[in-house]
């Protein structure tokens, strides 16, 4: 065979014969890789070992401590092995899908009996035995007649529909892990005593229609985790045990914040504690925003098709849309309106009234905006993902050359809203230009740089994501991570000239002509709603003192003391602090466990002793120690820290 030219990381290049597999190059190195190796990585592609190599590439070969690639195999792997030990337990039981996701796998089966929780047990231990019998994984290529007839052989009616549902005509890979076969594109482990048996947890039994169609057979599907290690397992558990505790689902209910009801799905019944956070975290980010140079406007919430036609969103984004259709009082003819399920439309219609000149630019534009999408009823998930929702919104417009300082300064806005809201793990990914777009190259790479010099000016790294911007423009995304690892997408900025070309905005440039503005869609926390679902679940309902709703109960301990409770929440209240009086015929040590699952930040004991000496006894939640204050000192140190972070200084 001729020879091949494979250009290793660090740049040295090795001739080898044409057909030469990973696994060959790996034993060229040393036995030693050869042994430890578990794929590879050819111009880019995640190769298995198996597979030949027939022209000159760049190669990279990968072993266990490549964790991304290793995680990929592993939990591939598992998915496999776990089907084949449902088939071994339960041998009537068909395979459909089981790909890789987040941190594990899941697999769709189709049985008569339903799987139990106790059946998991039994699948991992068969799945352990079988990764013990350290069986080869061996892959070959079919012609797709030939696929189709083994599955039509062996009853498996999913994976013929599969294969009649692949486009082309080109031959199909199938794997072995020991006796049991799938159809898979791969790559996979080499044996599967490469499994880590300790690394992995069979997690949840869950519903799910074959093609998500609800008109087709409905599965059941298994999930399961793995890592590469037992310890990384065991973090992995932990957290999702942390996480359960922090559920902000669980928490709504301990707290009295909100409820949701079949009657309104996908929208939220705010009850008095949960619009009080709602409404402290709204006023805190209005006088931010008017600090920093916005103007607020408010826009309608029902606006006719025409709108929502020019500016693109009829045509691209209706399925989301709730379309509302009256008649007409007197021509009785149908009118087409829509709940809007973003802003930007509206915000153009205010810039347009009126002459705009280059001196009124940048023109920051701020409106707290009640938006209405259709998610369907399987995506919604409490507060985090609704119908009905508001957003921080805002919109900058400016010209091209205000990008750069409009983008960092909106940077540094952001970075301040996030340390006031206790997160300061946060990081930026620059999206940049897709396949399909509008504009120049010499736009977009002005444009893109412009973002990129922002973050510069603004003192922060960020983290490239090609192809990932809009079709009119490149965008920030900003991810904070909260106290238990977890990353949320929430802040946003992009760079939009097409929305301002379509709905005709302009001002007078310099020269006396007209001239485009470029639009800065940006928004700080996202919807205030599922923002306010991170807050709850990053601080475990144990929210910073100025936003929990229930900021401090005074429990009486004797009714003797009544009238000194009522005394201190009066003066809290005068403070502008959320106090309340607990004058119930009850133990304190009651008291105290009820508002303590409720979150209250500070609870107040009153006895006969604190009402004579003029005291009070302070319990701060979390803490199991008590201690006894004068009134005046805890009314004066609760009012500082009632106060919300951005009126401190002033």
């Amino acid at each position: 065979m001729a020879p091949i030219s494979l250009t290793f990381p660090d740049g040295n290049a090795r001739e080898y014969d044409a057909g030469i597999t990973p696994a060959g190059v790996a034993e060229s190195i040393s036995k030693s890789l050869f042994k430890k190796a578990i794929s590879a990585t050819v111009d880019g592609e995640h190769w298995d070992l198996q597979w030949p190599i027939n022209a000159d590439a760049k190669i990279a070969i990968h072993t266990m401590a490549d964790e991304d690639q290793a995680n990929e195999l592993v939990r591939h792997d598992l998915a496999h092995i776990m089907a084949r030990a449902v088939q071994e337990i339960w041998p009537d039981t068909k395979v459909t899908i089981g790909p890789v996701i987040k941190d594990g796998w899941y697999y769709d089966f189709e049985r008569a009996e339903s799987f139990t929780p106790e059946d998991l047990g039994a699948i991992e231990k068969k799945m352990r035995e079988i990764i013990n019998k350290r069986e080869p994984v061996r892959t070959e290529v079919w012609a797709r007649d030939v696929a189709i007839k083994y599955y039509e052989d062996r009853n498996e009616p999913y994976k013929v529909e599969l294969i009649e549902g692949i486009p082309g005509d080109e031959p199909l890979r199938m794997y072995w892990h020991g006796d049991w076969q799938d159809l898979c594109r791969g790559p996979h482990l080499q044996h599967t005593g490469q499994v880590p048996g300790d690394s992995f947890k069979l997690m949840s039994i869950a519903g799910a229609y074959w093609r998500g169609d609800s008109d087709r057979a409905m599965l059941q599907r298994i999930y399961g985790v793995a890592f590469t290690g037992k310890e990384k397992l065991r973090a992995h558990l932990n957290m999702l045990e942390e996480a359960a505790k922090r559920d902000h689902r669980k928490l709504r209910r301990e707290m009295d914040l909100v409820h949701m009801q079949e009657e309104a799905p996908g929208q939220i019944f705010w009850h008095p504690n949960g619009w009080s956070i709602y409404t402290q975290l709204q006023d805190y980010m209005r006088r931010k925003q008017h600090a920093d140079g916005y103007v607020e406007v408010n826009t309608p919430q029902v606006v006719n098709r025409k709108l929502w036609e020019d500016s693109g969103h009829w045509q691209n984004y209706q399925d989301h849309m709730f379309i509302v259709e009256v008649d007409e009082e007197h021509a009785r003819e149908k009118t087409v309106n829509a709940l809007k399920p973003m802003n930007c439309p509206c915000h153009v219609q205010i810039f347009n009234t009126g002459m705009k000149s280059y001196r009124d630019l940048p023109l920051r534009m701020a409106e707290f905006g009640s938006c209405n999408r259709y998610e369907p009823s399987g995506a919604l998930h409490g507060i985090m993902r609704v119908r009905g929702f508001t957003q921080d919104d805002g919109h900058i417009f400016c010209t091209e050359d205000q990008i750069v300082d409009e983008t960092a300064k909106f940077i540094n806005f952001l970075a301040s809203v996030y340390a006031d809201l206790g997160f300061n793990d946060w990081t930026i990914k620059l999206s940049t230009r897709p396949e399909k777009r509008i504009g120049s190259e010499e736009s977009w790479d002005r444009v893109e740089k412009a973002l990129g010099d922002a973050c510069n000016a603004a003192g922060y790294e960020y983290e490239l994501l090609p192809g990932e911007g809009a079709f009119y423009g490149p965008k920030l995304e900003f991810t904070l991570t909260d106290a238990i690892g977890r990353e949320w997408q929430c802040g946003t900025l992009q760079v939009d000239p097409n929305l301002p070309d379509r709905l005709d905005a302009s001002y007078v440039g310099a020269d006396g002509g007209k001239h485009r503005p470029y639009m800065l869609h940006r928004a700080t926390l996202g919807s205030f709603e599922r923002f306010i679902g991170i807050l709850i679940e990053e601080h475990a309902g144990k929210l910073p003192f100025w936003l929990a709703p229930r900021q401090v109960v005074v429990a009486s301990i004797i009714s003797d003391a009544n009238d000194y409770v009522h005394d201190v929440v009066e003066q809290l209240r005068a403070k502008g602090i959320r106090a309340e009086a607990d004058l119930r015929n009850e133990k304190i040590n009651y008291k105290v466990r009820e508002h303590s699952v409720g979150k209250v930040p500070v609870i107040l004991a009153v006895g006969a002793r604190e009402v004579e000496d003029r005291t009070l006894s302070v319990r701060r939640l979390g803490e199991k120690q008590t201690s006894v204050q004068a009134l005046d000192d805890v009314v004066r140190d609760l009012a500082t820290n009632a106060t919300p972070p951005d009126l401190r200084d002033a």
